[in-house]
């Protein structure tokens, strides 16, 4: 079982002015020192001055960078430029933002999640984690003892019963909003016991898959057992047991997975290659501009992949003669894994055709690219190809996990990216 539970946030104080819209920041892990500096050029006290004290933050930096982000979460704590509510509380939280000329509005909240073993019971990953992301995090979260920025995790209500609670229960007026790259984020405080009591029933029989945040997930479970080592067992209730987490419905429509196109530069498949593979069918796409190519790929099923060399003048799109091509190329996989269409080009495309035939054995330089139209672009200045895939399914994302297998990499894009600064998790038990 999912068990959620309310927390004591510590945000910023929005006495008198509710717009934080200075003070927010990205995702740590997408931010480069660049980016960061600009950030508290228009703020010194963004967000990211705490969430991000080492750049790049892909292995662990020096002691004192993990202590000055302590310091500084500390003084903004004594001014009051952070506030610590009381009483505990779930936090509703709400982005409003536009893509492809639609209006959508992702409904959300945020609780802590009780720590367990990954795919031990009801918390499912989707991708596989790094030693080196770890061990900042990890850094970070022992200065500070704090969850600094949330785990992104998804739970199956087809009749949106969690939100529509939730959303009866909301003041009028957010208690703090802010804007961050087109996207407007909004935050109400949930604590009335008897609504807080009914969501968290609502999501006790739910599973929870981790859409976003596995590494913050797996050092949650590192700082937990290094404080169980430092001070023996810890009490069922102590807050280092739960992790800070947004949750999101499956079936919220304002939740969207993108997806990840591959570039392979300086490496030109002539499409003669995929035609003599009696493993392939080569479709020629009538479409003229990428994202067209894209949209054309959902009539020839899950697996078909595009493809454009920066040679030709025409979009491809590639699929499996048979659909259980990779049954025997990786039988130790989840038939959920080997029918998506990300795993055939990877186990199959890559694989057995272009590192072999192109590339002397060795795997190829792979580029993972959001736009399908910078990828095709990128494929031409590089002198590559192209890749260009088909959105993954909350059903394949959730049948591959429930499998207890894990997505191809750069499998989910999922829009936008959550707002940091909204709220933190203490991990002390005072």
């Amino acid at each position: 079982m999912s068990l959620i539970r309310p927390f004591r946030a510590i945000r910023y104080n929005t006495v008198p002015e509710s717009d934080i819209t200075s003070r927010l920041s990205p995702p740590y892990d997408i931010l480069d020192q660049p980016a960061k500096q600009g950030l508290l050029a228009r703020d010194s006290r963004n967000f990211v001055a705490v969430d991000l004290p080492h750049t790049p933050p892909k292995a662990a930096g020096p002691p004192a960078a993990y202590y000055r982000a302590r310091d500084t979460l500390q003084s903004w704590l004594t001014d009051e430029t952070l506030i610590r509510d009381d009483p505990a509380s779930i936090y509703v939280y709400h982005q409003h933002y536009r893509h492809a000329g639609t209006e959508f509005v992702r409904r959300m909240f945020f609780a802590t999640l009780q720590l367990e073993a990954i795919g031990t019971g009801s918390v499912f990953p989707h991708e596989q984690t790094f030693g080196g992301p770890k061990e900042d995090r990890l850094a970070l979260m022992k200065a500070t003892a704090a969850n600094l920025s949330p785990i992104f995790g998804l739970y199956q209500d087809p009749k949106r019963e969690v939100n529509s609670r939730l959303e009866r229960a909301i003041a009028s007026q957010p208690l703090a909003h802010g804007r961050l790259d087109d996207v407007d984020n909004k935050l109400w405080a949930q604590s009335d016991p008897g609504v807080v009591r009914e969501v968290a029933e609502l999501m006790a029989d739910r599973p929870t898959f981790i859409a976003d945040g596995h590494h913050r997930y797996s050092t949650a479970l590192m700082y937990r057992d290094w404080l169980t080592a430092e001070r023996g067992p810890l009490p069922e209730n102590h807050p280092a047991n739960f992790v800070l987490c947004v949750f999101c419905a499956m079936d919220d429509p304002g939740l969207l997975i993108l997806p990840t196109h591959r570039l392979v530069p300086g490496v030109g498949v002539p499409a003669d290659l995929f035609r003599a593979d009696d493993a392939l069918v080569v479709t020629e796409l009538a479409a003229t501009e990428p994202d067209a190519a894209v949209r054309e790929l959902a009539r020839l099923g899950p697996q078909a992949v595009g493809f454009r060399s920066h040679e030709a003048d025409r979009y491809l799109a590639l699929t499996p003669a048979s659909s259980d091509l990779l049954d025997r190329l990786a039988p130790d996989r989840s038939l959920a894994w080997r029918a998506l269409g990300l795993s055939f080009l990877h186990a199959y495309v890559f694989d057995r055709i272009v590192t072999p035939k192109l590339c002397g054995g060795a795997s190829p330089a792979i580029r993972y690219i959001q736009s399908a139209a910078d990828a095709v672009e990128l494929a031409r200045t590089t002198a590559g190809s192209a890749f260009l895939l088909q959105a993954t399914t909350m059903a394949e994302l959730r049948d591959v996990c429930q499998a207890g297998d894990l997505m191809p990499p750069k499998s989910t894009y999922f829009y936008p990216k959550l707002a940091n600064g909204l709220v933190i998790h203490s991990l002390t038990d005072d």
